[in-house]
């Protein structure tokens, strides 16, 4: 029964914790970032998440990282595990998938944090919401939605990181274009070229 109030109840602590709060980067994550984005430490595992993804699709049993398909009330996405061997680089990917959807003509709407204790474990979420910039479509005169609007999240469980997943939810109003694939808004962030031996060995350095 105490137990039961506790976690009916809760502390006021813990409340606030469960609130949505805005993420906010440091000023040495900040320059950790740009760094690594100059190094160009993505290409070790953006294209193997791309590949990654469409053995999935296939229902091909590669090797290498874990992906996870999602389709759920016209949302189409997918779920990206983290690997041991990618480490503290898994935050950086998050925020350059960001970055990669910024630059197809989205902007960015909020980005949050939410720290969710639960019975047994705490669950951490930071959020990208994006939503295209306005813009007429040529070829019909409705509004240009792009691939809809784009959530790209980072679940963390006991501060551990556990998967980004990235989502398109397009607009189904007739004032919009239809909206391209999910597949075409993958092709579009995620494929790229396979990191050089100097690309791969500057990964080291963003491991721990």
């Amino acid at each position: 029964m105490r137990r039961f109030f506790k976690q009916l109840f809760g502390s006021t602590a813990a409340a606030c914790q469960a609130e949505w709060q805005p993420l906010v980067r440091t000023n040495v994550q900040q320059q950790a970032y740009a760094r690594w984005v100059e190094q160009r430490v993505y290409l070790n595992w953006m294209g193997p998440f791309f590949k990654a993804y469409h053995f999935q699709k296939t229902n091909v049993r590669g090797r290498g990282l874990r992906v996870q398909l999602l389709s759920e009330g016209g949302r189409q996405g997918a779920l990206f595990f983290y690997d041991p061997s990618i480490g503290s680089n898994f935050q950086h990917l998050f925020d350059f998938i960001r970055d990669r959807v910024l630059a197809l003509g989205y902007h960015l709407s909020t980005s949050d944090r939410r720290r969710l204790p639960h019975p047994e474990y705490t669950e951490t979420i930071e959020k990208h919401f994006l939503k295209p910039t306005p813009g007429d479509c040529p070829d019909t005169g409705r509004c240009n939605q792009r691939f809809g609007n784009v959530t790209v999240d980072l679940v963390r469980i006991n501060d551990q990181p556990g998967f980004i997943r990235f989502v398109s939810n397009p607009y189904h109003d007739t004032i919009f274009a239809p909206a391209h694939t999910f597949d075409e808004l993958l092709d579009a962030v995620f494929n790229l070229p396979a990191a050089s031996a100097t690309e791969q060995a500057c990964a080291q350095q963003f491991l721990k």
